[in-house]
């Protein structure tokens, strides 16, 4: 699907590879704006939503549900690191659904480093805000479920291409 003429800046290859691009943006900024929210409205109190589901704000200095607590200088650099791998890896990822989930890891994993590197209590030191709590699995926020949904999207991707199958798009 290509436009055709000589004048024309739009073709598909091209749409295609920018959608990584402003999936990781809408999801930054998706996080860093509920986070703002969140440590704004959320300060000493919790809110419950629907049933188990709450919003409860706390910091996270480790990483992925509250794992490996006070290592959050080095899992920083390692997101970061495993961002821009990730990043230079974008040619092998065909179809718009796997470009939609590696944006998704990017971007929710640039939320998480931004907070590490620009939150209290200084710059390098910050802890990760967390504030979705459905009280029976560590509380979490919007950049942890990008990461988590577009590691699960990307897996199943490679699992089927291992296999020769052609999942969706």
């Amino acid at each position: 699907m290509e436009c055709r003429g000589d004048d024309s800046v739009f073709n598909f290859r091209r749409t295609d590879s920018t959608i990584p691009i402003w999936v990781a943006a809408t999801v930054l900024a998706l996080d860093q704006l509920t986070k703002v929210w969140a440590a704004a409205a959320l300060d000493s109190q919790v809110i419950d939503v629907f049933w188990k589901l709450r919003l409860n704000l706390t910091t996270n200095t480790g990483f992925a549900f509250s794992a490996a607590q006070g290592f959050g200088p080095f899992l920083g650099v390692l997101a970061l690191v495993v961002t821009v791998v990730l990043w230079r890896m974008r040619q092998r990822f065909s179809g718009a659904l796997s470009n939609v989930a590696l944006g998704m890891v990017v971007g929710g994993a640039l939320g998480n480093v931004a907070d590490r590197c620009f939150r209290s209590p200084r710059w390098g030191r910050g802890a990760v805000i967390d504030f979705i709590d459905l009280q029976f699995w560590p509380i979490f926020n919007v950049a942890d479920m990008a990461i988590v949904t577009g590691v699960a999207i990307l897996s199943v991707r490679m699992w089927f291409d291992q296999r020769g199958e052609v999942p969706l798009a």
